[in-house]
């Protein structure tokens, strides 16, 4: 069963229904291809739905809705992070500035070994889901070690995601024994297939350098089996490349297409070191790729051909990667990078315009969840993942252009409120189910022991 098949509908015909929330007039950015900005908007939700969408002329307010004042705003779809390892929020800011090799082996790796366990897990989760809401992060594709607790932090903070469990061909926290990788694996997706319609669990092989062929081709029949997404990290530095060829006389991609890995069914983060016949494969398998700039950058791991990719027909997305190679989750940022960046690279001013960055943060993240009939678009009939963003601030002022606007000059902290599956998760800067002290209070601590 596919992703969005586990959805419940809450009915075929939802016109007419008396909507529980309603979004007022505000600049709606639907994100539907061709559709341009409407003025003075009005978004009707109901249960977990849009039931409609009513411009200016015409529009009565309905009577015991919840009001969402949108005036001198934008609505728009919520973003969609299609790469975090989001309990990383606890290593923030403790190995920066290193080579990705000596980053990870160094000192990632053997922190995670002594300082990760269920309990630091969650709470560093808890902060990552806090951080996302606060900038305008509806959807999540995650990834990590002790998956249980990542979900258990995920279903509270009421977010959507992709959930998960690393594999890996080393020890790694919650799984001592390599050979047990996928067993773990296979009992993480059973016991959460059917928990939530938001939360969907999965799995995560580290990279085809970390994870021999067994692991792969075992993760890839669980998640068929299971009818879900299999995520990896592929070709994301020079060294990895040259490794890999050494070991197998193939560059990632052809030798991830020998094991019969590539298919839709791959999400594959960084995509940095490929060539044109790499480019062209994973094209032809129709694999779907995230975009990470701001990690590729600070790791000095290169820099993705995003543009090629996406004149090649490949789906885009574009993700943070965890706080202790970012180090935010803010996907405003994130998409102001991808933008620039690739302008530098390929010395093109119209490559990745203010657009086609933000479908990639929305429509196209929804697409590489498998839910782009669901979410990633604000349309009657599709689940409520809506964030309002504030306009009436000084680096806001003029907006010309509200997608050039969004990209280029706002950040996370100017979204207003937060909607995710028609449940009001942030209004008015506030947060409604999260206790934003405790969680913070709760990772300072972890910190302080983690620096001894």
């Amino acid at each position: 069963m596919k992703v969005k098949d586990r959805l419940k509908k809450t009915g075929d015909d939802i016109a007419g229904k008396h909507p529980d929330i309603v979004i007022e007039g505000g600049t709606l950015l639907t994100m539907k291809d061709g559709e341009a900005p409407l003025e003075k908007a009005n978004v009707l939700i109901g249960k977990d739905r849009i039931i409609d969408i009513i411009p200016a002329e015409g529009y009565i307010r309905p009577e015991q809705a919840e009001i969402i004042d949108a005036v001198n705003c934008v609505i728009m779809p919520g973003l969609v992070n299609a790469h975090s390892h989001t309990a990383m929020t606890i290593f923030r800011g403790y190995a920066d500035d290193l080579p990705l090799k000596q980053w990870l082996f160094e000192k990632i790796f053997p922190a995670e070994a002594a300082h990760l366990n269920p309990e630091n897990v969650y709470w560093g989760a808890l902060l990552g889901c806090l951080e996302m809401i606060a900038s305008g992060t509806t959807s999540v594709i995650e990834s990590y070690f002790f998956a249980d607790d990542t979900v258990r932090a995920f279903h509270k903070s009421g977010l959507r995601a992709i959930i998960a469990q690393g594999v890996i061909d080393l020890p790694a926290p919650g799984v001592g024994d390599p050979l047990k990788n996928l067993e773990t694996g296979k009992e993480f997706i059973e016991r959460w297939l059917n928990f939530s319609t938001l939360i969907t669990p999965g799995l995560f092989c580290h990279s085809p350098l970390t994870c021999s062929e067994r692991t792969f081709k075992g993760a890839m029949e669980l998640s068929r089996e299971h009818s879900l997404p299999l995520q990896t990290h592929l070709s994301e530095t020079s060294g990895e490349v040259d490794e890999i060829i050494k070991k197998t006389g193939l560059r990632p991609v052809p030798y991830l297409d020998s094991l019969g890995i590539l298919s839709p069914d791959l999400i594959a983060a960084h995509s940095i070191h490929l060539d044109d016949k790499e480019i062209e494969l994973l094209s032809e398998r129709d694999v779907r790729i995230v975009h990470v700039p701001e990690s590729n950058m600070k790791l000095s791991s290169g820099v993705a051909r995003t543009s090629k990719m996406l004149k090649m027909g490949l789906t885009v997305g574009i993700g943070t990667d965890g706080c202790a190679s970012n180090n935010n989750l803010d996907l405003f940022k994130e998409m102001d990078t991808a933008a620039k960046l690739d302008k530098v690279f390929t010395n093109d001013p119209t490559n990745m315009d203010a657009g086609t960055v933000l479908r990639m943060a929305t429509s196209w993240g929804a697409r590489i969840m498998g839910l782009a009939s669901e979410t990633g678009t604000i349309e009657k009939g599709k689940m409520a993942d809506i964030i309002v963003v504030d306009t009436r601030r000084p680096h806001l002022v003029p907006l010309y252009n509200p997608v050039s606007s969004l990209v280029y000059s706002a950040g996370g902290a100017d979204v207003k409120d937060v909607i995710v599956n028609g449940r009001i998760l942030m209004k008015d800067r506030k947060f409604l189910n999260l206790d934003q002290e405790e969680i913070m209070d709760r990772v300072r601590a972890i910190a302080k022991n983690i620096m001894g």
